[in-house]
């Protein structure tokens, strides 16, 4: 199964959106709490609603990016925040989109890709990242019936990783949310 843009716009459009947070992830704010040059660009792939972004966007990240294929949840960041620039919305397939930036932030469109794709998503990370840009987020360490969700491990991930980054850290996050907790790894990874 590979979900297209119409499957997820449908799942905003019926409010069936069980992983949404309701907020930004603690590990990603935790991980840019500590960066100090707010200069930095920040690309957030298959956002969604982009709780993560907008919130550094509201500590003055600027340049700030939220890319999504399925309209809706764009739509709707442009309704509830209009102070959100509206060019850094960018309504796109994170596989054809092209660019430049200091951080590409994974927090569901990892799992949200049929695993087929997973190389693939390591391969167009890396050529979004600038030589000294960085992979960092959250991914899922723990299987799943069916899907979306796909899950998986550590192990499996390196493997799609590795051959498209010098630097492949993955560890056991201490500050998931409740449910996630003992199921998510943080990443961090160096082209």
């Amino acid at each position: 199964m590979n979900p297209d843009a119409y499957y997820w716009n449908q799942h905003y459009l019926e409010g069936n959106t069980g992983w949404d947070l309701g907020g930004p992830s603690p590990p990603i704010q935790e991980y840019f709490d500590q960066i100090e040059d707010k200069t930095v660009s920040i690309l957030f792939p298959g956002a969604g609603i982009a709780h993560d972004a907008l919130a550094l966007f509201e500590k003055e990240f600027f340049n700030v990016f939220i890319l999504d294929f399925a309209p809706e949840p764009l739509n709707r960041i442009k309704d509830t925040h209009p102070d959100f620039p509206e060019d850094h919305l960018l309504y796109e397939d994170f596989f054809s989109h092209r660019g430049s930036y200091d951080f590409v932030v994974e927090q569901t469109l990892f799992c949200a890709v049929d695993p087929s794709l997973r190389e693939k998503y390591a391969k167009t990370a890396a050529s979004l990242l600038g030589s000294s840009g960085k992979l960092v987020g959250v991914l899922f360490n723990r299987d799943f019936e069916g899907g979306p969700p796909f899950g998986g491990s550590a192990s499996e991930y390196a493997t799609y990783f590795a051959p498209h980054f010098r630097s492949v850290e993955m560890y056991d996050c201490y500050n998931s949310i409740e449910p996630r907790q003992g199921s998510e790894l943080f990443i961090r990874m160096s082209p």
